[in-house]
């Protein structure tokens, strides 16, 4: 037991850095977003909650890798920002792919550019995640 407990220290600090990444990617994706992704969830809106929720979890996987590979919480911080940035580039490839319009049938609900935008990050997610090794 004392064994697990000597590693406590460094997930108190490790964990933290992390959900603070993770949060504020999410903050970041809800404003480079052009429509308001929350109101739109909480409004029952599966395409908004599609696409937010592969963009979470796209990250998720590149911070989990960082967290692997990382050998300071400084290669955290810079490994955990740069995918920060690839994350948000993949979401403006995708808003190309899928066209002007994106943002109406968003609002609309549209399942499926939801779930393709969600489905585009999350693969982003995964090849950046299998990239950084630190």
């Amino acid at each position: 037991m004392t064994q697990y407990l000597a590693t406590l220290p460094a997930f108190l600090t490790w964990f933290p850095i992390s959900a603070l990444l993770l949060a504020a990617f999410g903050a970041l994706y809800l404003r480079v977003t052009p429509w308001h992704e929350l109101r739109l969830i909480r409004a029952g809106n599966a395409a908004a909650a599609a696409s937010f929720a592969g963009a979470l979890l796209g990250y998720a996987l590149v911070l989990a890798s960082v967290l692997a590979h990382a050998v300071s919480r400084g290669d955290l911080l810079v490994w955990g920002l740069i995918g920060l940035v690839v994350q948000v580039l993949a979401f403006f490839v995708a808003r190309l792919l899928l066209g002007a319009d994106l943002t109406r049938r968003m609002e609309e609900g549209q399942v499926a550019s939801g779930l393709f935008l969600g489905v585009i990050s999350f693969a982003a997610g995964m090849l950046n995640a299998a990239t950084m090794i630190v």
